[in-house]
């Protein structure tokens, strides 16, 4: 294991944009950390400079207790796992993971006990004697991955290692990442653009745009208190619904505002900084709404279309002024499209986005599935 610590990182390849800028984060020892974000938010140049692919433009990256700016790859205690595998055609299993270590020179009987250690671990010592060809895809990436932790490094970096597998596979992969890590007790950077894997992995995750760090912290605090209006919309599914809306009163126990449409309603949220008559965005979770009359703040729509899940439906709605946003309903209860449909919410399911698309603090964060009654104390 390896703490890691990332000051003021910068990568830049023309010397005038930055890709990655100024990066600070610290990894704990035996923390799983995942780096989340859109294609080009600088996730995966971020994991190539942490395993040396890359040079550093400007900052200090430690591992362990080692600032390894200009350390090679083989110096620097870690092990990556890629989402092409990058097995040797030509080698069996065993050999494919034999291959690092014997190139550092280790033993045979070493390099067996390491390789038949991780093949337990993977369930896969059937699979020794045979050639890459004759695996699956599942297969290939437990190889990979077995591959990585007979090297016995510090540090663990995966790179998409999921997006090559189908549906049922990446599950059950997962799954077994999850238990590896566990057992393992390994420090972990894990880079994916899927935030199911973000979420059901990390023990924190690291949303990235544009090169820059959005948010930093455990999955249930992204998805409950998204520091801004890209780290909402990134995070969740189907994605937070997201209103414009003007404020006609504020407080620090809470705002009234104003849609587009004319609904009036009230909000959680530390309203102090916010001044009558500003613009800002209404955020709302589609499970967070309920059809009817149930909680104290009231919505009208028009049913658009309607997603039937099984236990529950996705049904998409249009306000009167054209907003359009989805809300979770009972999978058994039929919804007609173009009818018009009433929904209520708490004050407390209410997140708020002020000009700057900042997160105003939400007075009582937290899960709301069962909420039915406002409260939250809110100027009338």
């Amino acid at each position: 294991m390896a703490r890691v610590r990332l000051s003021r990182i910068r990568k830049s390849y023309d010397g005038r944009t930055d890709v990655l800028a100024g990066i600070d984060l610290d990894i704990a020892h035996g923390e799983f950390v995942v780096l989340l974000g859109p294609s080009g938010c600088g996730k995966s140049t971020l994991l190539r400079l942490l395993c040396g692919l890359e040079p550093i433009t400007e900052g200090t990256l430690e591992i362990g207790d080692r600032v390894v700016n200009t350390l090679p790859p083989a110096e620097r205690g870690i092990a990556m796992v890629f989402q092409s595998y990058a097995l040797y055609p030509h080698m069996t299993v065993w050999k494919n993971m034999a291959f690092g270590l014997t190139i550092a020179g280790q033993n045979k009987a070493e390099i067996d006990a390491r390789i038949r250690r991780a093949a337990g671990i993977l369930k896969i010592e059937h699979l020794l004697e045979r050639l890459p060809r004759e695996l699956s895809g599942g297969q290939r990436q437990r190889v990979a991955i077995g591959r990585a932790i007979v090297r016995e490094p510090q540090l663990f970096l995966f790179d998409e290692p999921l997006s090559n597998l189908d549906a049922a596979l990446r599950v059950q992969t997962r799954l077994e990442i999850a238990k590896l890590h566990r057992q393992l007790d390994a420090t972990i950077v894990y880079v994916t653009h899927d935030q199911v894997e973000a979420m059901t992995l990390g023990d924190r995750i690291v949303v990235m745009h544009e090169g820059r760090i959005q948010q930093a912290g455990t999955p249930l605090q992204l998805y409950q208190q998204p520091a801004n209006l890209f780290v909402a919309g990134f995070i969740g599914s189907p994605t937070m619904n997201l209103l414009p809306a003007r404020v006609l009163s504020a407080a620090a126990e809470g705002v009234v505002l104003s849609l587009g449409d004319g609904t009036q309603l009230r909000a959680a949220v530390d309203g102090s900084g916010l001044a009558a008559g500003s613009a800002v965005t209404l955020g709302l979770r589609a499970e967070h709404a309920r059809e009817g009359h149930g909680a104290s703040e009231h919505f009208s729509g028009q049913v658009q279309a309607v997603e039937h899940l099984g236990e529950s439906n996705h049904i998409y709605l249009a306000l009167a002024d054209g907003s359009e946003l989805v809300i979770r309903g009972e999978g058994d209860r039929p919804v007609d499209a173009d009818a018009p449909l009433h929904f209520s919410a708490d004050p407390a399911a209410f997140h708020v986005f002020d000009a700057q698309g900042q997160a105003l603090r939400r007075l009582q964060p937290g899960n709301l599935l069962t909420s039915g009654r406002s409260r939250a104390a809110v100027p009338a």
